[in-house]
């Protein structure tokens, strides 16, 4: 009678991963067209603040800026993000600044309070949670706040679009749309 013998390979660790390190130096003309790129939309953005008396929100939107323009396809720089997570950060710095007044410790309390939307709604963007704490800072009157901020996510997008189409060379934006 034959029997079937199994052999047992010896339990073998898997080799450690490989630390990926920094990403490649992206080329002159590549560095050249992010930074115009993003430089160039954020100016427009300061352009249409000043023609309608109303201030932009520089910070997040100089971050969300170099995440579309320098890292197109990271899940942060993706339209979805963009767009959305601002208007949950606004949203949630309004409900916050209703909610407990203009404070230090309120912008910090809308900031964690985002922070938990944009991970329910599977909506990646950090620069977002800065919109919810500008919002309860300055305390923007919403009726000139909110499409202004909503125009200019959408702009933000748009020239991400249409810079990555300029250069040849340069990744597809977006990586998806939603």
């Amino acid at each position: 009678m034959l029997t079937a013998t199994t052999t047992r390979t010896p339990d073998v660790p898997a080799a450690p991963a490989k630390a990926p390190g920094a990403p490649p130096r992206p080329s002159a003309v590549a560095a050249f067209h992010s930074v115009s790129a993003a430089t160039t939309v954020l100016l427009a953005l300061v352009a249409i603040g000043a023609a309608i008396h109303e201030p932009v929100l520089i910070p997040p939107l100089a971050a969300s800026a170099a995440l579309v323009h320098s890292a197109p396809a990271l899940p942060l720089a993706q339209p979805r993000g963009v767009i959305v997570g601002h208007l949950i950060g606004m949203a949630c710095g309004y409900a916050v600044l209703a909610a407990a007044g203009s404070s230090a410790w309120a912008a910090a309390v809308a900031a964690g309070l985002t922070l938990a939307l944009l991970t329910v709604a599977r909506t990646p963007h950090s620069p977002a949670v800065a919109t919810a704490v500008v919002t309860v800072l300055q305390a923007p009157a919403p009726a000139r706040f909110v499409p202004l901020l909503f125009g200019s996510t959408v702009l933000l997008v748009l020239t991400g679009y249409a810079g990555s189409r300029i250069r040849r060379a340069a990744p597809r934006y977006p990586a998806y749309w939603w």
